[in-house]
């Protein structure tokens, strides 16, 4: 009978059969030729054979032959089986309860933000209190030293970061988009940017996600796959000339239960993996699978299974009946008797079996799949056996690395980046794709990772890139140990295996083309591509975002402080307010707005070269750049303030040109914090948006002054000879950072060229 799925409980008996999706945690009492797909669960990139036996408790999840897990999908052969687990009691409900004890980490973006509105904040409040106490010592009235001091506050917070780390990150968003880079959680944007360490998938993130024929070995010879071509000693080789390699590729594409559809020129492959792979080699090296099964119809099958560990069709062509045969190495050759030499059947003695077998290791070193080839000629159907079959030989397989992660590898050591691999493939095919793409270092499986206690686990994990056999525990302990060690980590994930370091990472990285819901579902990111390559322009992006809003705060606090020391002033020497409290908002907004906001559009260079940021507030390593430049706007706004108390203008007048300067000496300074290059270097132009925003705020504050809304700001208007004696103090913030850099410059080309001229004289 066929019941629901909800409806089962431990002691039912079921069956399944291939296409099944498994709904429980199930022993197996009855197996015939199984497979399951364990992607999701393990990690294991091919379908997995599974069979009756028994296994002690310890076993770790990949190796447990005779069980069937819920959430995975039977894909070859039928089995009869106990159920023992559902719901939370199965693999998968014991990862999603453990899933519901993590909690989500905040930021490093957030952990700089929640020191640095603490450490801003203090000051401010110091700073504001000041001022109302030195007000009241004046005798100016509470009421009106209130509302300069909230004025003061306003001005001096810096209000628009939360809006400028929103547009940042959403710019950022849409631009990582473009690069397959999907954003669920935006401060994500900026944790890409500070990773320290990346633990990347295997399968499909740095590798294609499907095998490919990399040797063949036949007629005692040894040839690599080229594109679309075969090669020995680097030469290309032709298969009218070699008529055993012929044979041989004869027979793994009619020894086949593979189809393909060509679709706009491109082929797709429906079948399994492995049949795929040989099929699309087959094709890619001139043979034709449809032509040939035309002319040789199957009349018997002997499918798989994993007893035999072979396969083999028998088909006809006219009165000739050949079986053609693969399979495992060595059950290939323990059912041969001869094989095929220079166009000659020769017999197969138990010497030349054994140098084959050494051969054939050779290639599974390199962590190639090896499947071994053989046929025989039959009269009679009803002669048909997979017995005295002739040996042709053998090929090797493997998932190759994508092309472009090999560069996208050595731009991460550039930038001070680990990537480390944690795969539920086997140890030596992660080592091959390691060696293959740059990745080196000590490699472990799970049986040595799970003797290993937590602190030597802690003491070695530097010294550790890649991790095979990794169970979603381990898969855990590793992303908190790289935690507790001070590292920023973003991990790869596609399956229910990976959903718990996906959730505890400071980012989780899941997968678009492969990837379940549920590991979608608790990631910050989704990559559209599944590439490797796609997470390093994330990292870009990232790290651009930051500088950029670094450079934000730098400019807001470089030039908002002086407002308040020029107020503390002049109360101290019972001089007018040089700003009243409308005026100071109507600056705070003119000049911290549309300028600063526009500084999200910098471009930046190079940020691949720059180790990690592992600074603990937004402000480290700014602040003597802070306290300089607001020292100087302070100077600049004093002197001016000093000078016209002297001159004969109404205090209107005064205020008018101070508030003036002021909001100039802003829109002028916001083009020297762009870069730490001169504007000679990166163009006044190359920042549009900063250009808009600097034009619109004058021409704003031209309206204020020039018009009859000036006067509820009490503000007069400029005549020429103003504007002509407030100009020089305007720009000469810019002008003297700017030739500080030119300075700066040229003294590290002299030491440079010094140090030049020491090796020289050494040599």
């Amino acid at each position: 009978i066929k019941i629901p799925s909800t409806e089962l409980v431990p002691g039912d008996i079921i069956l399944l059969e291939a296409g099944d999706k498994i709904s429980a945690d199930i022993r197996i009492l009855e197996a015939e030729n199984i497979q399951t797909n364990e992607a999701s669960l393990t990690g294991e990139s091919l379908p997995v054979a599974k069979l009756k036996k028994e296994i002690s408790k310890e076993t770790p999840l990949q190796e447990r032959e005779n069980m069937l897990f819920a959430g995975t999908t039977l894909v070859r052969g039928f089995t009869r089986g106990l159920v023992v687990g559902t719901g939370s009691n199965t693999v998968f409900g014991q990862i999603a309860e453990s899933l519901q004890e993590i909690k989500i980490q905040k930021t490093p973006m957030q952990k700089r933000l929640d020191k640095f509105s603490k450490q801003i904040g203090f000051i401010i409040l110091a700073m504001v209190t000041m001022v109302i106490l030195l007000g009241l010592t004046v005798k100016f009235e509470l009421r009106e030293m209130f509302f300069i001091a909230v004025a003061l506050a306003v001005s001096a917070i810096p209000e628009g970061l939360p809006a400028v780390l929103a547009i940042s990150f959403a710019i950022s968003s849409i631009a990582m988009s473009k690069k397959n880079v999907i954003i669920k959680r935006l401060p994500a944007v900026e944790s890409l940017g500070s990773v320290t360490v990346i633990c990347s998938d295997k399968t499909g993130t740095l590798t294609k996600e499907e095998l490919n024929v990399e040797e063949i070995f036949t007629n005692d010879s040894l040839f690599q796959k080229g594109k679309n071509s075969l090669l020995m000693n680097n030469k290309k080789i032709s298969l009218k000339e070699n008529p055993e390699l012929s044979m041989l590729l004869k027979t793994s594409a009619l020894c086949n239960n593979s189809r393909f559809e060509k679709t706009d020129g491109k082929f797709e492959f429906i079948g399994d993996p492995t049949e795929n792979a040989l099929l699309r080699n087959s094709l890619e090296l001139g043979l034709n699978k449809k032509t040939l099964i035309e002319k040789n119809p199957s009349i018997k099958k002997f499918e798989f299974d994993s007893t035999r560990k072979m396969m083999s069709i028998a088909r006809t062509q006219g009165r000739n009946i050949t079986l053609y045969s693969k399979g495992a190495i060595g059950k290939i050759i323990s059912s041969s008797t001869s094989e095929l030499v220079s166009g000659q059947i020769r017999s197969l003695t138990l010497e030349r079996k054994q140098e084959i077998l050494k051969q054939a290791n050779v290639m599974e070193k390199k962590a190639l799949r090896v499947l071994g080839f053989a046929y025989k000629n039959f009269n009679k159907p009803e002669e048909i056996k997979e017995k005295n079959l002739v040996f042709l030989g053998f090929l090797g397989m493997i998932d190759p690395p994508r092309p472009e992660v090999k560069d996208a590898i050595n731009e991460c050591k550039k930038a001070g980046i680990e990537v480390k691999i944690i795969t539920g493939d086997s140890l030596l095919t992660a080592k091959a794709i390691a060696n293959k793409i740059g990745i080196t270092g000590r490699a472990v499986d799970d049986k040595e990772l799970r003797k290993m206690s937590d602190k030597e686990l802690s003491n070695s994990i530097k010294k550790i890139s890649i991790f095979a056999r990794i169970t979603p525990e381990q898969k855990l302990r590793i992303t908190n140990t790289l935690k507790e060690l001070g590292e920023t980590v973003a991990i790869t994930g596609d399956g229910i295996n990976d959903v718990l370091a996906l959730k505890s990472a400071d980012v989780g990285i899941a997968m678009g083309k492969r990837g379940t819901d549920v590991a979608r579902d608790v990631s910050d990111i989704v990559l559209i591509d599944d590439n490797f390559a796609s997470i390093v322009e994330g990292v870009k992006q990232g790290r651009r975002t930051y500088d950029n809003i670094k450079k934000f705060t730098k400019y807001l606090l470089a030039v908002n402080f002086s407002a308040i020391f020029l107020i503390l002033f002049a109360l101290m020497m019972k001089y007018p307010l040089p700003f009243l409290p409308l005026q100071i908002l109507w600056m705070n907004l003119i000049s911290d707005s549309f300028p600063s906001l526009s500084l999200v559009f910098e471009k930046q260079e190079n940020v691949m070269n720059k180790k990690p940021r592992r600074e603990k507030s937004i402000i480290s390593g700014v602040w003597k750049y802070i306290i300089i430049s607001g020292i100087f706007a302070f100077a600049v706004e004093l002197i001016l303030f000093l000078i016209l108390m002297q001159m004969n203008y109404s205090i209107n007048l005064i205020r008018t040109m101070m508030l003036t300067t002021a909001i100039l000496y802003e829109l002028f300074f916001v083009y020297t914090v762009r870069s730490k290059l001169s504007l000679t270097k990166i163009g006044i132009f190359s920042n549009k948006w900063l250009n808009y925003a600097v034009l619109g705020s004058l021409t704003l504050h031209l309206i204020l002054v020039y018009t009859s809304l000036g006067s509820f700001f009490d503000l007069v208007p400029l005549t020429l000879n103003h504007w002509t004696f407030i100009i020089p103090f305007s720009i000469s913030g810019l002008v003297v950072f700017e030739a500080w850099k030119l300075v700066k410059k040229s003294g590290s080309k002299g030491k440079n060229a010094l140090k030049k001229r020491k090796i020289a004289k050494q040599l």
